[in-house]
């Protein structure tokens, strides 16, 4: 078994990765949550009917296809921008008291 430390850690690769990982929770969040919309919104407007059934569902939908959009855009920017955060937090502390140790074991 090899110890090794992680002393740094690279500022825009953790983002990056935190970006793309963030974005991906934003997704699986923004579908759910705009079909949740649509459909409430579709039911509603099928209980109430006339012309502002029409309005509400109209509203519901392009609420939910907004949700889409929206959710993985933010998640990623903030998963970046945590990561970001996140790194360089490490790397000030990791000076101060140490880097993590990892043990490894190579595989032949």
């Amino acid at each position: 078994m090899n110890k090794l430390k992680i002393n740094k850690v690279g500022v825009l690769s953790l983002a990056k990765i935190y970006g793309v990982m963030f974005f991906v929770i934003g997704l699986l969040i923004g579908v759910v949550y705009g079909l949740i919309i649509i459909v409430y919104s579709l039911f509603g407007a099928g209980l109430i009917g006339g012309d502002a059934a029409l309005a509400i569902g109209g509203a519901g939908v392009i609420g939910g296809i907004v949700a889409m959009i929206f959710f993985p855009i933010f998640y990623g920017i903030m998963g970046f921008i945590g990561g970001a955060i996140g790194a360089l937090l490490y790397n000030i502390f990791a000076k101060m008291v140490g880097g993590i140790e990892i043990e490894v074991q190579s595989v032949a």
